[in-house]
């Protein structure tokens, strides 16, 4: 069967998609909510695909698939191929070094903000992500540098004013005194803005851009738009790393078609367990009791052994699950340990008749 006839033939089901060159070797894997349609949309329509698609599309002679059940899984099982095979059209995750992390120096004059690549380089520094694109995090720390007027141009020199505080982009902290302790407040916020718990350097930025727009000067307007946007970025995955390393016990229940769904279970970014369920031959108490079953039964066996540092390589898993579960059609639960002390907890048990409600007409329990 040849390559035309093969993507002809491709199912409109989610799964995953393995492009091969002439020698067989595997130089893409992507995923897709509905296989045919994606695959054919490389070969049709092609005058709006970037370079390194159309580039793609030129070495492509052949192809396999992977159907799953739900995108979520296609999303995974993508993600985990990748990690194995390398393909080298699928450059965000080929190279660890795509990974990079923000460090706040504590051995130095004064604290210092730095982009680096190694979150273990220096014991002494206080460090935040990892992120996955280095150019957001530069651009960010810029935005956030250039706002906050802590631009130093020779930071290792004391005593001595730079030639950005002549500027106006630096306090002046190099002399130390007022603009020190006043620079000294600006790290510990940035510190705030990093955890998660204040966004005011944020709206600063959103501030700037709105007051450039109505004076018309949109070329500042632009750039404070592209700084609060890198800047958003970073909250966003500490959000997900957050998520994650709480280790959460976390029910996704997803539905498949008319007659199934399917059952997800999770523990921090790990999937523990997942299983099809079929709501014509079943009825909803017999489903109750199959979720509640597989809740406890797989979450108070596995207890804190699948506790995992989230490294750069779970990074990418952690994204996928955070992303699927605040955009899903599904619905899905997390589910307090303190639940889990036995198999018949009355708020577990709740919990469950809930979730099934948005799939049957369940009475009040």
């Amino acid at each position: 069967m040849n390559l035309t006839e093969k993507v002809a033939e491709l199912p409109l089901s989610p799964g995953v998609y393995l492009m091969k060159d002439s020698l067989g070797h595997i130089i893409y894997v992507g995923k897709a909510k509905r296989l045919k349609k994606r695959v054919q949309s490389y070969f049709y329509n092609s005058t709006g695909h970037s370079p390194k698609v159309k580039q793609l599309v030129r070495n492509i002679k052949d192809l396999d698939y992977i159907v799953t059940d739900t995108e979520f899984e296609a999303f995974m099982l993508e993600c985990h191929l990748i990690k194995e095979i390398k393909p080298m059209y699928n450059k965000k995750m080929k190279n660890p070094l795509a990974y990079t992390y923000i460090a706040v120096r504590m051995d130095r004059l004064y604290r210092q903000l730095e982009v680096t690549y190694d979150s273990n380089d220096d014991e002494h520094s206080l460090y935040f992500g990892p992120y996955t694109s280095r150019s957001t995090v530069e651009r960010a720390v810029l935005g956030i540098k250039e706002n906050q007027k802590i631009l130093c141009s020779s930071p290792r020199n004391k005593n001595t004013l730079c030639l950005n505080h002549a500027l106006g982009l630096c306090l002046g902290m190099c002399a130390g005194g007022e603009a020190l302790e006043k620079y000294n407040e600006i790290i510990d916020r940035i510190i705030a803005l990093l955890h998660g718990l204040d966004t005011s350097i944020l709206s600063d930025l959103e501030w700037r851009m709105s007051q450039a727009a109505e004076k018309y000067d949109f070329e500042t307007a632009a750039k404070y738009r592209d700084y609060t946007g890198a800047v958003s970025s970073l909250l966003q995955k500490e959000k997900v790393i957050g998520f994650t390393e709480e280790n959460k016990n976390i029910v996704v229940l997803e539905p498949m078609n008319e007659y199934n769904l399917k059952l997800i279970l999770i523990k921090g970014s790990v999937i523990l367990y997942h299983a099809k369920l079929d709501t014509e031959s079943a009825d909803p108490k017999q489903l109750h009791a199959v979720i509640q079953s597989a809740i406890t039964d797989q979450f108070m066996n596995q207890g804190v052994e699948v506790r995992e540092e989230l490294s750069r390589h779970k990074l990418d898993e952690a994204q996928i699950i955070y992303s699927y579960l605040k955009s899903s059609s599904g619905s899905y639960l997390i589910i307090p340990d303190e639940w889990l002390v036995s198999t018949t907890h009355p708020d577990l048990d709740e919990a469950v008749h809930e979730m099934l409600k948005s799939y049957f007409r369940l009475p009040v329990s």
